[in-house]
């Protein structure tokens, strides 16, 4: 998979957050967490797996639209060059 760096700009804090609660039920605090502040993550299911890449494709389409719209608007706020 292609990491896409430009469409990072138009990730918002509403993709970052479902992304979290989607794997929130994962996190397993260590006993001792509040003195070391170790956790780990439990391996996702196959079902977990499809559902997480249904999300990113959909992430990366919203962010694709937020580009264009973004394209857009900087056009229109460019002044046309001239050529000498």
């Amino acid at each position: 998979m292609k990491l896409r760096l430009d469409l990072l700009e138009h990730l918002t804090d509403e993709d970052i957050l479902e992304e979290v609660l989607a794997n929130n039920h994962r996190y397993k605090p260590e006993p001792l967490f509040s003195k070391t502040g170790v956790g780990s993550l439990s391996s996702a299911t196959t079902e977990e797996r499809a559902q997480e890449a249904a999300r990113s494709t959909a992430r990366i389409q919203r962010a694709m639209e937020r580009l264009k719209q973004s394209g857009a608007a900087d056009k229109e706020k460019s002044p046309p060059s001239t050529k000498p």
